[in-house]
């Protein structure tokens, strides 16, 4: 068959099957990988060669990785690297190790179980990351785990790739084969890494300077397959290459319009890509081997799991319900695992039954995957019930006080203003190790999950005087305001949300007031903005003020709908406020000279020398560069006043103040 007409049946078939699935709120990734199992050598055989699907599934995968590998947040894994490091490193590790170990043991050869043991290990950025931003989930504790431990998943492809040709034999085992074919791998990818480093961003200044918005896009894909095919005949493998040439091109200021080109592609090439997986299962074959698929499953659904659940709650002490939903989130196998098997088959370290145990089995977990995630949070409700109990009857039966869900820096800030005010408090905190350590300070905190009653029930809730919540994960902040709403009807609960989509649900849940960090820098900004044009600071505030107690309508409302005219009215009361009087006036000019009251409508209050506040000066009072004026009156009459003093020409004689 002619490979465009492949291609195309490829990405009707991702269209069909994810459009469907869509529309049945079932995420497209299933659809994609099903209508690709139904069109492919197995089902429908609307495409029959096999080999012709993997090298679709390779391409796609390629430039998959090169978007992956330009979007890598590498200041994020900078800022928390040896957590990263030590998590990745011991899901990796563990992962691998235990897996081949265990397939040794059921008689496998050495070399194909320690590549099983490399594919179990690797979780799916490109799926993960999709769900968790549907769910608005990545900045949530375990949302920014999941992502650290995926890039360090996704950068131990180099090596799993560097290591199939030693594992299969083709380099012989003796130690200097070894030493000699590691030493020019190596070499091979020092060299791509220092080429792409020097050459593309040299390359890049060029085209840009062309400015060319065509010409960008070509060099955008150029750079893509490009890398992945030198990297290829260096024998590294198309995924390296392109991942590579991401990394490179990331760290450039030309990153945000390469993304911007290879952006829209990503629709398409999740598609190509998941349904191109999908024509490599043969359900024959499958159930033929269902028992090694079935153990496949097991492996990556429960134990991986389980490896990293216990990494993050037993060793990083992050809490058990953000190790149980970090946990969930890892457990399938990932899109660099299809770069890997499709070298290791190539290298018959995959014969037989095994490579349609990883195919199926790898779908199975896929399909699953979507689910897992959205259903992550009761199962992490349920184990961390388990494991806390229920805690002791509160010793201090506390009232008229404050409950603090969240003991980071926003709930720490909170606390230490009550506690100057001598306002009483408790708080709660879902990580063990943080409350254990605040605790032993002194401090009224107990760890648990605050979306159980029986926390709550522990720090008083139903007597307390208010409840602030000051966590950043979204469904956790949702959990408790429902359960705090159900014990205390009528405590006022204050909430912190991240994003404006989430107001709405936490208003409906019971929120008296949410305090969303999107429009409050938003509101930062404008107050900046207006302070510039000389509009007195309390009128300011207190339009700031009814943009908060509105519900930030104004900031949510279209661009082209104007204000409500009693809100912009506000800015145009009068108030009194501090003004510098500036260096470029002329000295010995009395208040009554410059005509103050008659020239701008402003009322000069008090004027500070030097320490010295003169109140109600007489008009015969002069001023002089470095005063502080108190002025009375409206943001136009400040401006005018501003503009008044910085007349540098005799003014005629005028009103005093």
């Amino acid at each position: 068959m002619d490979p465009v007409l492949e291609l195309l049946i490829v990405i009707a078939a991702a269209a069909l099957g994810g459009a469907l699935f869509e529309r049945l709120r079932i995420p497209s990734v299933v659809g994609f990988l099903l209508t690709g199992a139904v069109v492919g050598p197995g089902g429908l055989a609307w495409i029959e060669d096999s080999e012709r699907v993997s090298q679709i599934a390779e391409f796609g995968v390629a430039f998959l990785l090169f978007e992956i590998g330009l979007e890598l947040p590498l200041e994020e894994l900078r800022r928390s690297w040896r957590k990263t490091l030590l998590a990745g490193l011991l899901q990796v590790s563990i992962t691998l190790v235990a897996t081949a170990l265990l397939g040794w043991a059921f008689g496998f050869p050495l070399a194909e179980a320690i590549v099983m043991g490399m594919l179990i290990s690797l979780s799916s950025t490109a799926l993960v990351m999709r769900q968790l931003r549907q769910l608005a989930q990545v900045d949530s504790p375990h949302g920014r785990l999941s992502l650290g431990i995926l890039l360090f998943q996704d950068l131990c492809i180099v090596p799993f790739l560097m290591a199939i040709p030693f594992l299969s034999g083709e380099v012989p085992r003796d130690p200097a084969s070894l030493g000699f074919a590691l030493a020019a791998r190596l070499a091979a990818l020092v060299a791509l890494f220092a080429v792409a480093r020097f050459a593309l961003p040299w390359v890049l200044a060029r085209v840009a300077q062309l400015r060319s918005p065509d010409l960008f896009s070509v060099f955008a894909f150029l750079f893509a397959m490009g890398s992945a095919v030198v990297a290829r005949e260096l024998g590294l493998g198309l995924a390296v290459g392109a991942f590579i040439a991401g990394l490179v091109v990331g760290a450039t200021p030309y990153r945000q319009q390469l993304f911007a080109e290879v952006a829209p592609l990503r629709g398409v090439l999740l598609g190509v890509f998941f349904t191109s997986v999908g024509m490599l299962l043969d359900p024959l074959e499958a159930l033929a081997a269902a028992e090694g698929v079935a153990i496949y499953v097991s492996g990556v659904l429960l134990f991986k799991s389980a490896v990293i659940v216990a990494i993050v709650a037993g060793i990083l002490r992050e809490g058990t319900g953000t190790a149980v939903k970090t946990g969930l989130a890892l457990a399938q196998t990932g899109e660099f695992s299809f770069a890997l098997a499709a070298a290791a088959t190539g290298a018959g370290l995959l014969a037989g039954d095994l490579d349609q145990i990883f195919v199926a089995g790898s779908v199975i977990t896929l399909l699953a995957t979507p689910f897992v995630i959205r259903e992550s949070s009761r199962v992490a409700s349920w184990v961390s019930g388990v494991a806390e109990g229920e805690p002791a009857a509160d010793s201090e039966a506390v009232s008229d006080h404050v409950v603090i869900i969240g003991f980071g820096i926003a709930g720490r800030s909170i606390a230490r203003i009550l506690k100057t005010l001598e306002i009483p408090y408790r708080a709660v905190d879902s990580n063990p190790h943080s409350a254990e350590a605040w605790r032993e300070q002194g401090e009224p905190i107990v760890f648990g999950d605050a979306t159980r009653p029986s926390i709550l029930e522990h720090v008083g809730v139903r007597r307390a005087r208010l409840v602030s919540i000051a966590i950043n994960d979204p469904e956790a902040t949702l959990g408790a305001i429902v359960v705090t709403r159900a014990l205390a009807p009528d405590v006022p609960i204050i909430a912190r949300a991240r994003y404006v989509e989430q107001l709405d649900g936490l208003y409906a849940a019971g929120a008296s007031q949410v305090v969303a960090e999107e429009f409050e820098s938003a509101i930062d900004l404008v107050s900046k903005v207006l302070r510039g044009f000389d509009i007195a600071q309390p009128a300011i505030a207190q339009f700031a003020l009814q943009l908060r107690e509105e519900g930030y309508e104004l900031l949510r409302g279209p661009l082209a709908l104007p204000i409500d005219p009693w809100l912009a009215d506000v800015l145009e009361e009068v108030g009194a406020d501090w003004i510098e009087v500036p260096q470029e006036t002329r000295p010995n000019r009395s208040i009554g000279e410059l005509g103050v009251r008659a020239r701008t409508g402003a009322s000069i209050l008090a004027v500070r020398r030097r320490g010295t506040v003169h109140s109600n000066p007489s008009p015969d009072f002069c001023v002089a560069p470095g005063d502080e004026m108190l002025v009375l009156g409206s943001g136009r009459q400040v401006a005018a006043l501003r503009a008044l003093l910085a007349e540098t020409p005799d003014a005629g004689a005028g009103e005093g103040s």
